[in-house]
Parts: C-alpha cells; structure tokens; sequence
C-alpha cells in the first residue's frame, strides 16, 4: 500500500510538469529574426525578374566547366613548389 502510494504521488508530481503550457516572454526568438534580418542583402531578390547582367552564357558555362575540370585533374603546374622554404638553394 505504501508503494502504490508513493507511486500515486510521484505520477501526480510528473503529470503537474505537463500541465501548463511554456509561458515564453514576449521577445522569445528575437535574436535569432534579428540575425537573419542582418544577414539578408536585399529581401526583395526573390521578385527580379531581370535577368543578371555582366557574364554572357557561354563564357559563364565555360567558366563553370573549367571550375567543375579542376576538381578531376589539378594543374600539373601547381604542384611545383613556388618558395625553397629549408635554404638550401642552388
């Protein structure tokens, strides 16, 4: 009887956490929106329908594909070591 007892008590006590909802204070996540606000460069981006000036097609896709070529076979140039760092020059 004494363990059902406590048992009764201990499921009230659990149950009392899940009473209420969480009362958060009116600035909750304010840091957060504050940051993201800051980090935005212009929120009406989305809206452009003009197209990005500067770079035509082709030259944009080639430089993409040499960019995309450059992760298959480095440049055989790049791996000559451009400074003698341990002095023992010629």
């Amino acid at each position: 009887m004494f363990t059902r007892t406590i048992a009764g008590i201990v499921a009230l006590l659990l149950l009392q956490g899940c009473s209420t909802a969480p009362r958060f204070e009116k600035n909750f996540g304010m840091a957060v929106r504050a940051n993201l606000t800051a980090q935005t460069v212009d929120p009406r981006a989305a809206a452009n329908t003009n197209p990005a000036n500067g770079i035509d097609g082709p030259a944009a896709r080639a430089a993409h594909e040499r960019y995309q070529r450059s992760f298959i076979q480095p440049d055989a140039a790049a791996s000559v070591p451009l400074l003698n760092t341990l002095g023992g020059g010629k």
